[in-house]
């Protein structure tokens, strides 16, 4: 068997018979050095995996490298595609790739609003992998990693497929059963208990509300604040948690009366057009009559300041 494809070394990992498919077999897993583009601690610790069978578990792997390092416990975490960690190994999300790509490959690194949110219960006992799927296994230290490749190199130089490791050895009883043993473990999943399932809900809606009140003020904030080139960001309200049953009443009161004001606004004044316009001419009539009136005062007062002032010659 070739050893290496490209940057990638070759392990192929023996499947046993199982009911489902009597008859062994051979899979074969793709690894290098995890080089990503963001780089973290755990970088010259780690190896990425291609390849991985569907049903691997942090068990499995773990039993894999073992019987590689003739030593168990070398293998500190395994970050599967698409999983997300809050442990400080796992700063990204395992990228998609095949063998022989060399391309840039985007990442995604896991903020603290990814992993704030509680997580809703479970209805699976165990994950299964789409084929192809890939992997990051994090050793202890450097060394762990130099003594996988070097003890790779010798299984390709033995030849003997009596050395490969057996997927599962070891494991029976320890990671959760596959077959009709999975779904009998779904259905009972499903139906969880009920104080579990209010806490887990009440703990996710807690979370919930608390990071859209925290966007409901950022929103508002940034609602004045005007940018580098002096645009101020246009902004939509958001939902917010359930109010108090006293603010709710209290602003029911404030939108009655608000509606009442309004009301009696539209009574004095007119509802209809006509009605306004009736009013404001009624309005203009007064202005006028009284400007007449004011007219004629003072034409009455011209007229006796001018007797007034007539006096006969001596």
């Amino acid at each position: 068997m070739v050893a290496t494809i490209g940057d990638y070394a070759i392990l192929p990992i023996t499947l046993p018979a199982t009911p489902a498919f009597p008859t062994q077999t051979t899979h074969t897993l793709y690894l290098r050095p995890h080089a990503p583009k963001v780089p973290t601690e755990a970088n010259e610790r780690s190896l990425f995996l291609v390849n991985i069978p569907v049903d691997s578990t942090l068990a499995h792997l773990r039993a894999v490298f073992a019987h590689l390092l003739g030593a168990a416990g070398r293998v500190e975490d395994v970050i599967f595609e698409g999983e997300k960690r809050k442990s400080s190994t796992a700063l990204m999300e395992v990228p998609k790739t095949k063998i022989g790509d060399k391309g840039s490959k985007k990442r995604k690194r896991n903020t603290d609003e990814d992993t704030e949110t509680p997580e809703l219960p479970e209805v699976w006992d165990r994950t299964l992998h789409r084929s192809g799927s890939t992997a990051v296994v994090v050793f202890v230290d450097t060394k762990s990693v130099e003594a996988v490749l070097k003890a790779l190199r010798k299984l390709h130089k033995s030849g003997k497929e009596s050395k490969y490791p057996v997927w599962g050895a070891g494991l029976e009883g320890k990671v959760p059963e596959l077959g009709s043993v999975r779904y009998q473990a779904h259905h009972a999943l499903r139906y969880p208990d009920k104080k579990a399932l209010q806490y887990n809900v009440d703990a996710f809606m807690t979370a919930f509300n608390s990071a859209e009140e925290r966007k409901r003020k950022e929103d508002k904030k940034a609602r004045n604040v005007p940018d580098e080139d002096g645009f101020v960001t246009v902004t939509r309200g958001g939902r917010v948690g359930p109010a108090r049953r006293e603010d709710a009443e209290e602003k029911r009161k404030e939108m009655e009366e608000r509606e009442e004001k309004k009301r009696k606004e539209r009574e004095g004044e007119g509802f209809y057009r006509f009605q306004v316009r009736e009013r404001r001419k009624k309005e203009q009539g007064e202005l006028v009559r009284q400007f007449e009136e004011d007219k004629k005062r003072v034409e009455k007062l011209r007229e006796a300041k001018g007797k007034r002032g007539l006096r006969p010659e001596n």
